[in-house]
Order: C-alpha cells, then structure tokens, then sequence
C-alpha cells in the first residue's frame, strides 16, 4: 500500500505544476501583455479558468495531507524550515483569488479594477516564483535540521535555504514553466488574431524557460549543487533531457502553426520529462540538508496509517479523476478537441 501513497504523492505532485502551473501561468501571460492585449487577455483567461480555476488546487490539499499523514518527516521539514516562503505562497493564491473574483463580479467599474487587476498579475507571478524558491530550498543543501536554535540566526535555519541566487533561478525557472504552459493553452482557447497573439507568447515563453533552465543548470553545476550535478550525470535523466530537446523541434512547429491539439500534449509531454528528469536522479532523496540527504521513505507512519490513507486515496481518486474530467469536458478542454476533428473533416 506504500507504493499507492507513493503514486498519488507524485501524481499530484505532477498535476498540480501543470493544472496549477497554467492557472498561474494565465495571469503571468497577462502581466507582460501590451495595454492594448491585457483587456483580450482577461476576458480570454476567464472564459478558460472561470470553471477549473479553484479545482487546480486540489492536487495541492492531497499533496500537503499525504506529506503530513504519511511522511511526517518530510511534513517536519517542510513546515519548520519553509514557513517563511510557504506563508508568502498562502498569501499570493488569497490575493490572486479575491482579485480573481472580485475583478470580475465587482459590480462598479472603478478605480478600485485597477487595484484587482494589478493584484491578479502580480500575485500571480510571485506565487510560483515563492514556490519554486521552496522546492530548491529542499534540494538546495542549505537546510541547518537543528534542535538547538539559539546557536543560529533567524537568517542561518529560515532564510538562507531558499533566500538566494539558485533560489531564484529556480522560482523563474516555474514562473516561465507556468506561462509556457497557458500560452500554449491558451492558443486552443482563441481564435483570429487573438489564436496568433497567443501563438506568439508561446514561443517567447519557451525560450525563455530553456534560456532560464540553461543558466539554472550551469550555475547549479559551479555552485557544486548535489542535486544539479546528479541530475547532470544520471543516464536515465539525461536521456528525458534530451528527449526533450528532441521534441521541441515538433513543439515549436505545432506552436508556429498554432495547432490546437498537438501543442498542448507536447507541451505538457514536456513539463513531466521535465519532472521526471529531476525527481529521477535523486530519488527517494528529494530533501538535501547541509549534513544529509532525506529519503522519503524513512520516518514513514504506522503501516496502519499507510493502508487506511491509501485505501482513501483509492476510493478518492474514483470519485475525484471522473468529475475532474466531466469539470473538463463541459467547460472547453473536449469541445477544444472535437471542434479540431470537425476541422479536420472539412
């Protein structure tokens, strides 16, 4: 049954950086519009996200129950150490989703959509920006696991592991990922000019988010990351790496192109070779302290705890995967693919 808790701990893992990673995305795209597109952009992402945006977060509650109920050691780390940037998350989805809301039902048009709109585009930035920031404060090697905290600064044990240069690659790293990720969404989702505007968005996003990856990589590697030099030489690793290099060429002529359905599975083919590249090279090893590397099998609960929480899981995830695919297939994502096979007829 460990391995079912497993599997839901990286399945949701995986589901929220790409559902929530291009609900943050749209609001990223938005930010660096012109004034003249940041209009078409609002009424576009709401048209998209309206129905699924709260849905995304899911993942993230299964996630931090899982993390908290079967691996208590893990759960440890992350609240104690990460309080800081995990509370300046909590905060950045609060305000993206007030703005969200209120930006959209206000029923006077006033200043006060300036307030909302500037709220929604920047928290929606600095949200994966802190959250990226997070996880490579776990795979940083910075994290001081102490019971002794007198003997440390407030900066030593809570700021230092995820307050610093490869921190922030990493945060830029999942902001560009988010917006690649509803930029190509997004070009399923429009038409006309709108459908060529987003095409073009795109494209930019993804060089920056190889650019990004470029100079994360390389200064992990200087900085004798572990976690980056481990990535770099595992064979399984390197070979989804340049998987992925592979298939931009066919990415970026279906984003050229604008083509509905294959840019949007190519592009999240690529986030999970992503994922799966980093995650492989150094599992179960995911949090790297200063003195030791953390499995997450170790400190794992009461196989009592482990059978009842993936007998849950199980019946949970029959309940929650169909009405998430009805959620979608009512609201765009299935019209998307049958009015491309309509196309394709004619």
């Amino acid at each position: 049954m460990l391995y079912v808790v497993l599997f839901f701990t990286l399945f949701s893992f995986f589901l929220y950086v790409l559902l929530g990673g291009a609900d943050f995305g749209a609001g990223i795209v938005e930010l660096f519009s012109s004034r003249e597109n940041k209009k078409i952009n609002r009424d576009t992402i709401y048209k998209v996200m309206g129905p699924v945006w709260e849905a995304n977060h899911i993942w993230l509650i299964i996630l931090i129950v899982i993390l908290w109920i079967a691996f208590p050691v893990y759960f440890n780390v992350i609240i104690i150490y990460l309080h800081v940037p995990l509370t300046l998350v909590l905060l950045g989805i609060t305000m993206r989703g007030v703005a969200f809301i209120f930006r959209h039902y206000d029923a006077i048009e006033d200043r006060s959509q300036y307030l909302y709109n500037a709220m929604f585009r920047i928290s929606s930035f600095i949200t994966p920006v802190f959250l990226g920031m997070s996880f490579s404060a776990l795979i940083g090697g910075k994290i001081i696991r102490t019971e002794d905290y007198a003997a440390y600064t407030f900066q030593d044990i809570f700021m230092d592991p995820w307050f610093n240069i490869f921190s922030l690659l990493v945060g830029l790293f999942y902001a560009a990922l988010c917006a690649f990720l509803a930029s190509t969404l997004l070009i399923g989702e429009s038409e006309g000019k709108i459908r060529k505007m987003y095409s073009r968005k795109s494209g930019y996003f993804t060089i920056a988010l190889v650019s990004i990856g470029f100079v994360l990589i390389a200064y992990g590697y200087f900085s004798d990351i572990a976690f980056i030099e481990d990535f770099i030489t595992n064979p399984i690793s390197i070979i989804a790496v340049v998987l992925s290099g592979i298939l931009l060429i066919p990415l970026w002529n279906s984003i050229r192109k604008q083509n509905r359905i294959a840019s949007r599975y190519l592009a999240g083919f690529q986030v999970i070779l992503i994922l799966f590249a980093a995650l492989y090279a150094h599992f179960p090893y995911i949090i790297i302290t200063s003195e030791e590397e953390l499995s997450i099998l170790e400190g794992v609960a009461p196989e009592s705890s482990i059978t009842s929480l993936g007998i849950s899981l199980i019946i949970g995830g029959f309940v929650i995967l169909p009405g998430l695919f009805h959620l979608m297939k009512s609201f765009n994502m299935i019209k998307v693919y049958q009015k491309d096979a309509e196309e394709l007829k004619e």
